[in-house]
């Protein structure tokens, strides 16, 4: 196991498939990375999967697909399968919008997906429609199949915006607890988003946190993800995501990325020092010198509150 020059270990790997997407939230922060002009700029199925082979040996064993939307991957199957018959992972999820997910969960589910987080704001269609240009029906669809395919837990990650949906949130509670899912409340992030958006919709998440606190019958910290919070209700859990750039999520952060166009970037919150892993592999290097790049960019992770 890999342990940077701050004692934290490297557990999780968080994959970017692609920057393309087939909405457009006014809230995305696109994994942090900077919009390229060139948006075919990606790794193949193959490459994709040989880095996840690397990473595992390494000791990282938790993978996470990311966007753009990872559904839109035409090959997102086979690199479902690839990755998740690597010896050594314990656990391979997806974080999608969950508009294509209704004819590709059940499919996911016999290649190797364990579960998936699934991008829902709001259960009002006209809100949904005017913050990410979709319908609401396709998600609703997506949630359903992803519970019928055995995909366990499925996450709805709500991110909360002042005036738009933050007076809906018991209402999404118990849209988890009819469907047997698990509710994520998110913190907005002030990245690769309008400066304005944020200064008009940025709600903390202090207030709900206190009335999920006195309704809990348990609460539990993830000790393996940044101390986050549970909040056991009579019958469904609620789970409270602090915004990244704070010193306890900070000191207990175990991941680490690789965007789209295959470069390992240490943090969500930076971009000053990407370490190219893609054009090496492309250029014949061996799974030795790959192993290499893996440990530089993990000596390179360093907490971002106290940089």
């Amino acid at each position: 196991m890999l342990k940077d020059n701050f004692g934290r270990p490297l557990l999780n790997l968080r994959i970017a498939l692609t920057q393309n997407c087939n909405l457009q939230c006014l809230y995305c922060h696109m994994e942090g990375e900077e919009r390229r002009i060139n948006q075919f700029a990606e790794m193949s199925a193959e490459e994709v999967v040989q880095i996840t082979e690397v990473a595992v040996k390494l000791g990282i064993s938790k993978v996470k697909l990311t966007g753009g939307e990872p559904l839109l991957r035409k090959d997102i199957l086979e690199i479902v399968e690839g990755i998740s018959s690597i010896p050594g992972l314990k656990d391979l999820s997806m974080t999608t919008n969950g508009t294509l997910l209704a004819s590709l969960a059940e499919k996911l589910h016999d290649k190797g997906l364990k579960r998936v987080n699934i991008s829902l704001p709001t259960l009002d269609a006209e809100t949904y429609e005017k913050l990410t240009g979709g319908k609401i029906n396709h998600v609703l669809d997506g949630v359903k199949a992803a519970v019928e395919a055995g995909l366990y837990p499925v996450k709805l990650n709500m991110i909360l915006l002042k005036g738009i949906n933050d007076h809906k949130v018991w209402q999404m509670i118990r849209f988890a607890e009819q469907t047997g899912t698990i509710l994520q409340l998110i913190e907005l992030e002030p990245i690769n988003i309008a400066k304005e958006f944020f200064a008009q919709h940025y709600i903390d998440l202090n207030k709900i946190a206190l009335e999920l606190e006195h309704k809990a019958l348990k609460i539990e910290a993830r000790s393996l993800m940044h101390n986050r919070l549970v909040y056991h209700l009579p019958n469904v859990k609620v789970e409270i995501v602090p915004p990244i750039e704070n010193t306890e999520f900070c000191a207990h952060c175990t991941r680490i990325r690789l965007t789209s166009d295959g470069k390992l970037k240490t943090c969500l919150m930076t971009n000053n020092n990407l370490i190219d892993i893609l054009t090496p592999l492309r250029n014949g290097a061996s799974q030795q010198q790959i192993t290499e790049l893996f440990k530089l960019a993990n000596q390179k992770r360093s907490p971002y509150c106290i940089t």
